[in-house]
């Protein structure tokens, strides 16, 4: 089973940093916040699994796969 404490650790601090979160100046600065720009990087790195001759530790490999699975 895979350990969904990263995601978890990563709500608490976002949760915790809400005042200083401001998506509207992010558009403004023309910085993505879309789920499209973070799905996509989510599927080149998952792509990058299969690349014949790499090397993943298996927290590093779980640690992609629950990004990818977060936003599917």
């Amino acid at each position: 089973m895979i350990n969904a404490r990263p995601p978890t650790k990563a709500c608490q601090y976002l949760n915790n940093k809400a005042d200083f979160v401001h998506y509207d100046r992010a558009l403004a600065a023309g910085r993505p916040i879309a789920s499209g720009v973070i799905e996509g990087a989510a599927r080149h790195l998952t792509d990058r699994l299969d690349i014949t001759g790499s090397r993943w530790s298996v927290p590093g490999a779980e640690a992609l796969l629950i990004l990818q699975r977060r936003h599917q």
